[in-house]
This record gives C-alpha cells, structure tokens and sequence, in this order.
C-alpha cells in the first residue's frame, strides 16, 4: 500500500498535537508494510538544521546531516518505507496578521531565481482573514495546493491521506487529477478552535474537504458527532480512530531539585487561546491556592489569549504562585512533564488531545475536560467539565493532598496505556485503505 500524505506540521517544528501525531502514525504504518511518502511545507533559511528527527521501524536514527540536507536542498529524504517530501511554503494556520505577507514576499523573490518555482508567481487569491491566520493564509492554502498537485504526478500511489483543513485542497485537486481515493483525516473543526465565532471560508473549504473525501478519519466519537451536526458528512463515511503514544518509557528520567521537593507543581501545557481553557486553568489555580500555599502553577506555551492572562495573574495576586513558561520544545517538555505532579487539560472544546497521554509517559496523574476526545480512552482519569473550575479546584487539591489517590491514578493510567498504541490505530487505517482502493 503506498500512501501519499499532506500535512503541515512535523517533529521538531509543531504548534499543536498534529506533529506528534503524525509521527506516531507514520511510523506505526511503515511497521506493518504501508509505503509514505509525507510532504510537508517548510520554509528556506528557518531552523533547517533540524528540520526533521526521524527513527526507523528498527530504531536507528536519521542523521542530521541527511535531515539538513533535505532542508537546504529541498531534495526528499528517504528511511525504509517512509520519504519526507519539503515544499516551499510557509503554511502554518498560528502564523502572526502580516507574517504571511512577509514571508511570501521573500519566496517570491527565491521563486524568480529558480524556474522550479515559477508557481510562485500566481496570485489570483487573495483574502483578509481574522482570528490569527494572518492575512493570506487562503491564498497560501491554494498555492500549496498546485504545488502538491505537480509533485503528486510525478509519483505512484495507491491512496491520498490528506491532515486537517489546510491540506484539504491539496488532497482534492490530487484526487480529481489522478483519480485516486481520498481519505481526509479531521483532528480539530473550525468550530473546536473558534467556538461559534468562526471564519466561514475555512469551514467552506474544511466541509469541501470531508465531503469530497472517499472516507472521512475522526480523532475521536466527539469529533465525529461535530463533523456530522456541523457539516452534514453521514455517518457511515466516517470512521473514529484514536490518536496514541509510542510503546515506550520516557526517554530520560529527571530528579526533582531538592530546593522544591517540599512543593507541588500543577502544570497547563498548550497553545494558550480560547480552544484550550487557560483562563479556566487559571480561575480553578486562584481557588487552589486559597486552600494550599505549597503549589506552584505553571502554564507552558503561547497563543493569543497569553498577554491577557499575564496581566490578569496580577491582578489576582498569584504572580508568585503562577508561572509562564512559554513555548517549549523537546526535552523541555520532557522535563516540565516529569517534575510536575498533576497534569490538567481544561480544554473548552478539544477532538482528542495528546498531551494526557504523553503526561502519563512519566507516570504523572491527569485531570481532564470532558469536552475532550480523549476522556473517551481513559476511563480512569480525573474528569472535570471545562466550565467548572469548583470541581476542577477540588480535584486538584485531592490529588494534591493525598498521594495514594495519585499512585492509583498513576497505576490505572498505566494499565490503560497498554492499549493505547498507535499500533492498533494504523492496522485501522490499512483497513481504511484497503476499502476505499477496492472501490476503484
């Protein structure tokens, strides 16, 4: 089964819980014979000296030098059944009002240099977006999109797996030009990141999407339920699967400093806007702390909403309790994982959510919203509904206050995890392939 795949994002360089899904995913299915050939954006002269980390199915690591390679070239790297394919492009839907407009100006000028990308030079979209897509992000959407299409007919596939709306297109002109099946796998709706509030030409393009597709992948029976009310997809083209970890340990285990082992660490790790609950982290941390004075919050990455909380912990006097880690990347999320002792997740609206699961790695109990994807695989994590910060504050402080609820969490969870393998996710998507290929 060779599978051509659009995303946007991949490991080290993500924003949000895709990178690491994708990752995950490919590597699971090149373990059970599937052929990838990933393509993603990246743009020239950004971080390409470790533009991607991979691992084959057997473990051994991709060097560096192939990685950089890849990215100053902008050749493919190969590793047993995966390739990694880069476009020029600066894809990304977190980019800042104006970052779009710069950035595509600077592959303009690459393009007039280099007869490979003369695509460049087509400009007949253009679109004023709001919300913190930056102000061309359609325009880059379609572009990207061409793109695609040419290096698509140079080569063989059985199947087009395409990831969230901005691929969408991409996977739609492939598919009308090769007449080759369309699989659109949704992780997060319009309406999950921007509640009723949303732009309507990305939920047009995101419902041409699932509707065009042969068969539409949700990341959770929540997600399904949306993209049915919302969209109007039946339910019989919908398949659920659910995200997972890697089958293994953490990779490093790290010692608490003495100087804070007489405290307890609560931590939020996510992009920081309305999708992802902080403001509801925050209001259940002040109830907390009214009631323990040994806790320290942290809240680790950025989003829109970041300038306004910052001001608003002072306003509530938790500066010195409440932390702002930023963005954080690779071992600092492993770190900040391991030396916390609860992990909560207070999403408003969220399709699955990774980063329970990669909490647990490090045998870290986890409270959840309810409003998430994946309270549907952990039956014995702390659940709260995002709203109320009451029982969420009490839930913290029960974890807190008595460490044999945590060691029991901590056991529940790990058993759970056995089961949560990506593994089980990619024999689901071969039986996805296989189906939509016998249609043709």
């Amino acid at each position: 089964m060779r599978v051509l795949m659009f995303g946007w994002e991949f490991p080290p360089h993500i924003s949000g819980g895709l990178g690491t899904a994708c990752y995950g995913m490919t590597q699971a299915l090149a373990k059970v014979g599937a052929e990838i050939i990933f393509v993603l954006p990246r743009v020239k002269g950004e971080g390409g000296h470790d533009f991607l980390r991979l691992a084959s199915a057997s473990g051994t690591p991709v060097s560096q030098a192939e990685a950089s390679r890849m990215f100053e070239t902008g050749r493919e790297i190969s590793w047993e059944n995966l390739r990694f394919f880069a476009l020029d492009s600066p894809l990304s839907p977190y980019g800042t009002p104006g970052g779009y407009a710069e950035t595509v100006e600077r592959l303009w000028s690459v393009g007039r240099e280099h007869d490979g990308e003369r695509l460049l030079a087509d400009h007949s979209f253009t679109y004023e977006l709001q919300g913190g897509y930056g102000p061309d992000l359609l325009s880059e959407v379609r572009r990207y999109s061409r793109l695609a299409a040419a290096f698509a007919l140079r080569e063989s596939f059985d199947v087009i797996h395409v990831h969230d709306w901005m691929t969408y297109p991409a996977g739609m002109l492939v598919r009308a030009l090769t007449g080759k099946p369309l699989v659109a796998h949704i992780h997060a709706t319009e309406f999950d990141r921007c509640g009723e509030n949303i732009n309507a030409q990305v939920a047009a393009m995101e419902c041409a999407g699932l509707m065009a597709a042969d068969r539409v992948v949700a990341v959770s029976h929540l997600t399904r339920k949306t993209v049915m009310e919302r969209y109007g997809v039946p339910q019989e083209k919908i398949v659920v699967v659910h995200n997972a970890v890697a089958r293994h340990e953490a990779a490093r285990r790290y010692v608490v400093p003495p100087r804070i082992r007489h405290e307890k660490r609560v931590l939020f790790l996510g992009r920081v806007t309305f999708q992802k609950g902080p403001e509801y982290f925050m209001e259940a941390a002040r109830l907390v702390l009214k009631r323990l004075s040994h806790v320290r919050f942290f809240m680790a990455g950025s989003g829109d909403m970041l300038p306004m909380l910052i001001r608003r912990a002072g306003q509530l006097r938790i500066g010195g309790r409440f932390h702002f880690a930023g963005f954080l990347r690779g071992e600092e999320v492993d770190r900040m994982f391991a030396l916390s002792d609860l992990y909560v997740m207070p999403s408003v609206s969220e399709p699955f959510g990774i980063t329970p699961l990669e909490a647990m790695l490090y045998d870290v109990p986890v409270l959840l919203s309810r409003q998430s994807g994946v309270s549907e695989v952990l039956s014995h994590a702390l659940k709260a509904d995002f709203w109320d910060t009451r029982d969420m504050a009490d839930k913290i402080c029960a974890v807190l206050r008595l460490p044999c609820l945590a060691t029991e969490l901590v056991k529940n969870c790990r058993q759970e995890l056995k089961s949560i393998r990506w593994e089980n996710a990619a024999g689901q998507l071969m039986a996805v392939y296989r189906d939509v290929c016998s249609w043709n």
